[in-house]
């Protein structure tokens, strides 16, 4: 396959590139709409009970309270006549407006609940209609109208899960535009650094500039049929461009050293496609299996990441595939033009002394060598023992967000916080009588204030007195139950009341609903948590899998995954003691919190793709060497010491594309950013330049075993280039990665 890709590159070079062209301007004309296609949530099971609670809710009451407008007066109270005069017009103009319903506020009802303690501010509670995309639109709107200077000298300020929603996605934009104007200069440097000729440090950004086109392409087709998080950009930009540098530049590395030993240009591509370009498409299908796993969650926020980080992969590794080949022919040795002062003429270094001096030194003394680095590495993992999740709340933004400041008055100045109330919904009719002793017992709980009825509002386990309730609550055929505390959202505690109200004997005959934010969060980490195991058990057996077919080895697959988990537990730790912690947090402008669940388990899943693909960089010239007949310790010396600069040089700039996410203002992009590209860089220094050795020289000749009926299966299927050299007769195989012409000539001589 790769030989006719090779063949179609060399004939018909100029009318690839001309398809590429025309399919990039169509895929980023499309692109474009990618922004208006996307959501802002999608951190919720479906089918989970809160979800359906809200449905309900939705459907028979008009929709749960997500929009919280904090009315404060600039001198005096809220219940002067002044500022109740023009509250009462703020309320009415709300209420005029079609984008909102079940409004709600303190002018209207007189409840002491939505005036603050010192009755300096007020509450009006409204639901915003939509779905999500709608949702943020309309949330949008109405606060670009409202919030600000209003007369009667009131001010408003827009909160509550609409707002900090709407917040967010404004945000992240902002953050993209940081973080690519930060990794795009950047990568270019480095890029020159590495090739000293500007035609080939352009030639991989053109590979990821194609990568990120044709996913925003994707995520907009896919946007149309169905539910896409806003978020996924973020990873398509970081992962396209890293992955299109990556890919690239294995392919211009192998190129220009072809050229270098003399080749044509035409036999420099057949043997730069044959090599590097299988290399290219294994690589790809590793890290592609490990985020195809997101897939298996309800969440349409990790979903959505799957969609963009196998999009991007396969459109990475296509591109790389046909276009660079494309290129290198109508280039030809003008790929090396526009060389730099300082770059060296002649043929390019392909083996790194420093590498393989580090490889030979730790196979010397293994245990010595690779014990002090596990234990920093099982030292840095040591904060998951300790490790909590949630989900994204404000607090994810920074202290000046409105919407973020809004939630810290309703949480000090107010009894009780109606924003995060419990939602309890019965389907089905229910006496008045029985929904008042229900309401007492909910009302008895521990951390609740108050509980509000159809029927009355109830504290401390018994109604209050002369209170008619909230009619609005009520309908025959259903009755809405709001539980309101005093206890932090999304803490410990709050969870825990969500289990005792779900844990509540029930009204004779009903199952009730509970919703709400902490039920929320409750019912993502328990629909997380069930398909955790599918998705670890399909990322391992997918890795094994490939590993195996490239190696003809079970033992190279399993001394990966253990390495991998290894640093993946290290990057995770570190994490931890960073955001969840607080540790740094002065430093890069975080609240501590809780680790974001589904932002953990992506983060999970792109790094164990990414170490694969640095895995088979390297394991590629090992199992080559060893394949041409030199022995173990020789082959991982020698396969290091040819592969650790290209190795380097792409981790450098793949953790450059991710670490540009760390000037993020929302804080779990800062430590999706930080945490991937710390795991590359460990998983390239610690591992590759380390552990791997140390494993490789403690396994000796078992590192390759397997039994005889797989290594027959291997010699039919498997995806190597070819078995193992047979005797001096044979033909020298052609390498994975980059090597000279004279090392062909001296391995195969010694052959």
């Amino acid at each position: 396959m790769f030989e006719r890709i090779a063949e179609l590159a060399i004939r018909r070079a100029r009318l690839i590139l001309v398809v590429a062209v025309v399919a990039l301007a169509l895929m980023g004309a499309l692109g474009a709409g990618a922004f208006g296609k996307l959501l802002g949530g999608g951190y919720d099971n479906p089918a989970s009970q809160s979800t359906r609670a809200g449905e309900v809710i939705d459907e028979k009451f008009g929709g749960e309270t997500n929009l919280v407008l904090l009315v404060r007066a600039h001198e005096g109270r809220v219940d002067t006549p002044d500022a109740r005069q023009s509250g009462k017009a703020l309320v009415a103009d709300l209420k005029k407006e079609q984008h909102l319903r079940n409004v709600i506020s303190y002018w209207d009802t007189a409840s002491p609940d939505l005036r603050s303690k010192d009755g300096r501010e007020a509450m009006v509670l409204a639901h915003v209609r939509g779905d999500d995309l709608e949702r943020d639109q309309n949330a949008k709107s109405v606060i670009d109208a409202y919030a600000g200077p209003y007369e009667g000298g009131l001010t408003v300020e827009a909160g509550g899960g609409a707002a900090v929603t709407s917040e967010m996605g404004t945000q992240s934009g902002k953050d993209l535009v940081l973080a690519e104007a930060i990794a795009v200069p950047l990568t270019l440097i480095l890029l020159l650094l590495v090739f000293g000729s500007l035609v080939a440090a352009l030639l991989p950004l053109a590979i990821g500039l194609i990568a990120i086109a044709g996913t925003f392409a994707e995520l907009f087709v896919l946007g149309s049929v169905t539910d896409v998080s806003i978020f996924a950009i973020n990873l398509t930009t970081a992962l396209g461009l890293g992955l299109g540098i990556d890919y690239a530049l294995l392919m211009v590395s192998r190129f220009r050293e072809q050229l270098a030993t003399g080749a044509s240009v035409e036999d420099a591509v057949r043997r730069t496609v044959s090599t590097a370009g299988r290399t290219v498409a294994f690589s790809a299908a590793t890290v592609a299996a490990a985020l195809a796993a997101l897939l298996v969650f309800p969440q349409y926020f990790l979903r959505s990441f799957g969609y963009a980080g196998v999009g991007v992969v396969a459109i990475a590794a296509i591109s790389t595939l046909f276009v660079m080949p494309a290129l290198f022919v109508v280039l030809g040795h003008r790929v090396n033009s526009g060389r730099l002062p300082w770059a060296k003429r002649g043929r390019a270094a392909t083996r790194t002394p420093l590498w393989g001096r580090l490889a030979g030194t730790v196979m010397r003394r293994p245990a010595l060598t690779a014990l002090p680095v596990l234990a920093v590495l099982l030292l840095a993992a040591s904060p998951l023992l300790g490790i909590t999740f949630g989900t994204p709340d404000e607090r994810v933004l920074p202290k000046d967000a409105k919407s973020r400041q809004v939630s810290t008055v309703l949480q000090e100045k107010f009894n009780g916080n109606d924003d995060a109330a419990l939602h309890v919904v019965i389907d089905s009719h229910v006496s008045k009588g029985t929904l008042k002793s229900y309401a007492d017992e909910l009302s008895g709980l521990k951390g609740v204030v108050r509980v509000e009825t159809s029927a009355g509002t109830h504290a401390d386990g018994r109604s209050a007195a002369a209170d008619p309730g909230n009619k609005a609550l009520g309908r025959p055929d259903a009755q809405q139950i709001t539980v309101v505390s005093t206890l932090p959202p999304k803490s410990d505690a709050a969870q825990d009341l969500v289990g005792k109200v779900r844990a509540l004997t029930p009204p004779a005959g009903t199952q009730p609903l509970v919703g709400g934010v902490d039920a929320e969060l409750v019912d993502s980490k328990d629909s997380i948590g069930s398909r955790l195991p599918i998705a670890v058990a399909l990322v391992a057996l997918t890795t094994f899998l490939l590993l195996f077919l490239f190696t003809g080895s079970i033992v190279q697959p399993l001394r990966a995954l253990l390495l991998n988990l290894i640093s993946l537990g290290a990057t995770l730790g570190v994490m931890t003691w960073i955001f969840q912690d607080g540790n740094l947090s002065s430093l890069l402008g975080f609240t501590a919190q809780p680790m974001e669940v589904s932002m953990t388990v992506l983060m999970f899943c792109i790094a164990f793709g990414l170490s694969m693909d640095y895995e088979v960089f390297v394991t590629s010239r090992i199992k080559e060497l060893h394949d041409l007949g030199e022995d173990n310790e020789s082959a991982v010396t020698n396969g290091l010491g040819h592969t650790g600069r290209i190795v380097t040089a792409a981790a450098c700039l793949l953790a450059v594309s991710f670490f540009a996410f760390g000037t993020a203002k929302l804080s779990f992009m800062q430590m999706f950013g930080l945490g991937s590209g710390l795991a590359i860089l460990i998983d390239a220094v610690a591992v590759r330049g380390i552990l791997v050795p140390a494993a490789m020289r403690l396994l000796g000749r078992s590192a390759w075993y397997a039994p005889g009926f797989l290594r027959r299966l291997h010699g039919r299927i498997g995806l190597s280039e070819g078995g193992p050299t047979p005797g001096p007769a044979a033909a020298p195989r052609l390498v994975t990665e980059s090597s000279t012409e004279s090392s062909y000539e001296q391995r195969s001589t010694q052959v």
